[in-house]
């Protein structure tokens, strides 16, 4: 019997500080609640409340973390680029 494939994000969220923290799961809501609740990664913690402010789908698990990997390289700028672009596509904004 095949199991269904889990969906994998990579997410933007926005701390408490104004930091922007990026990372990967394949159940968002259940990872921003972990951040919330000090469960998360190091660098949430005592930054909080967290704000989810960018999820985009991957392929899976892989394509995931390269993702999380090459935005994590990026400057502020072009993270935040990113979310606002982000949500212009979920918007239907962009032409």
């Amino acid at each position: 019997m095949r199991t269904r494939a889990k969906t994998w994000w990579v997410y933007i969220l926005r701390c408490a500080d104004g930091t922007l923290y990026c990372g990967s799961t394949n159940d968002v809501e259940a990872r921003v609640a972990a951040h919330n609740a000090g469960k998360g990664a190091r660098y949430t913690r005592g930054r909080g409340p967290v704000r989810l402010v960018m999820a985009l789908r991957a392929e899976d698990r892989c394509d995931a973390l390269r993702a999380e990997a090459r935005i994590k390289r990026l400057p502020r700028d072009a993270k935040l680029h990113l979310v606002r672009t982000a949500k212009k596509r979920l918007m239907g904004q962009e032409h």
